[in-house]
């Protein structure tokens, strides 16, 4: 908290009042050498930053583990979702994902200024293309949970104008307007190519799929499957039968049933979004004491 009153060029001066709680480091804004301002008072930084609000202008933008390409992608930030910048050192930036807290690294040029998004890719993927017409050239690519800001219709009345260009009216929906269960939205997704870290149409893992799906219902989830298990949905009873958009978890692993018996999952066995037997996807987990660690319903 600062101190007394400030004369002309002071900086606040910040002490710590009781103990230092150290918080999930995943969704906790500080490292070694920098914290966000709102933990001052909480917890120990040299220095500590007001975030720069930034917006998502890539179609998916990997977020990593350190500051370079080689480094283990840990999340993604879609088009038009908002990120909070805490340090620029060359082409990256470190901070988090204003929708679920995640840390990170990204590049600074795959971030611009905050726009109104009007749509969300409900299907999975749209092409940008620079006219109303099948045949006009391809200007982009955007898989599905990408924020765009779209205006009137074409003359035909097939496409949206988007992006500075145009996008096919069917394969959007207006943000909170996406029609159909998670279930069904994870199943257009079936074949997606598995990806540690995704969470678009494009690429994609386990706990991304349940977020992405979940997120086009206005419903937000955690990142991780451990995070999603503990903070998300409520525990069916003993015994209670699982049913469609049920939630199964494994260690380190999570999916949405299909019906009573199937689970949809994105997988490193399929490297790709499948459905399969739930006897079948927990027998890979049989060397765990516990094969399912837990079995959640999230109302809609």
């Amino acid at each position: 908290m600062a101190e007394g009153q400030l004369k002309a060029g002071e900086r606040p001066i910040y002490k710590l009042t009781g103990h230092s709680l150290v918080g999930d480091k995943r969704t906790t804004p500080i490292r070694g050498d920098l914290a966000d301002i709102s933990l001052a008072g909480k917890l120990f930084a040299p220095h500590y930053a007001v975030p720069m609000l930034r917006t998502g202008i890539a179609p998916v933008t990997e977020i990593h583990a350190e500051p370079h390409l080689s480094s283990m992608p840990v999340s993604a930030l879609m088009h038009g979702e908002e990120f909070a910048v805490l340090d620029v050192a060359g082409e990256w930036a470190w901070g988090y994902c204003l929708h679920d807290n995640y840390l990170g690294y990204l590049r600074f040029a795959d971030l611009g200024d905050d726009f109104d998004a009007t749509h969300i890719v409900s299907a999975p993927a749209t092409l940008l293309t620079a006219a109303p017409t099948t045949k006009s050239p391809v200007l982009a690519r955007y898989p599905m949970g990408a924020q765009l800001e779209c205006g009137g219709l074409s003359e035909c009345g097939k496409y949206l104008g988007c992006e500075n260009g145009f996008v096919p009216l069917v394969h959007l929906s207006e943000i909170g307007k996406v029609e159909g269960s998670p279930a069904d939205l994870a199943e257009q997704l079936l074949g997606t190519p598995y990806s540690w870290g995704g969470r678009s149409g494009d690429a994609i893992d386990c706990s991304g799929l349940v977020q992405l799906v979940f997120g086009l219902k206005g419903v937000s989830a955690p990142r991780d499957a451990d995070m999603q298990q503990a903070d998300f949905g409520e525990e069916l009873a003993e015994g209670e039968a699982l049913q469609r958009g049920d939630l199964v978890f494994f260690p380190g692993h999570v999916g949405i049933m299909a019906d009573g018996q199937n689970i949809i999952h994105a997988n490193g066995t399929a490297m790709a979004v499948s459905v399969e037997p739930l006897a079948d996807a927990a027998a890979r987990f049989a060397e765990y004491e516990v094969p399912v660690l837990a079995r959640k319903r999230v109302g809609l």
